[in-house]
């Protein structure tokens, strides 16, 4: 799936079936429900991935030491360019990769 696709499911109901919990979390918060993106990166905090979207929902929060915090775990720099830029660079970056989701941890 590319960049634009991910884009276009967003006219969906939910995501596809079998995301990572970090893409799908994404898709919800494209979706205007950071709540649920954020309730579902914290099911999975020691995962690289999820911390990257928790880093890029902080940051869009305007939560910027915690943002700082989530970048540092995620092993990405802070991101400087529009919230939009990052998100795709983010879904390109995780849909290039592993679609499975993992363990439960909580911050």
């Amino acid at each position: 799936m590319s960049v634009d696709e991910f884009e276009a499911s967003l006219s969906h109901a939910s995501p596809p079936d079998g995301w990572s919990r970090a893409l799908q979390a994404l898709w919800w918060d494209a979706h205007d429900d950071w709540e649920r993106a954020h309730g579902l990166v914290q099911m999975d905090e020691a995962d690289p991935q999820c911390a990257w979207v928790h880093a890029y929902l902080h940051r869009k929060d305007g939560d910027l030491p915690n943002a700082a915090y989530w970048y540092r775990r995620s092993g990405h720099p802070v991101a400087t360019g529009s919230l939009a830029e990052e998100r795709q660079s983010i879904a390109g970056s995780l849909l290039g990769s592993s679609t499975q989701g993992s363990s439960t941890s909580r911050s």
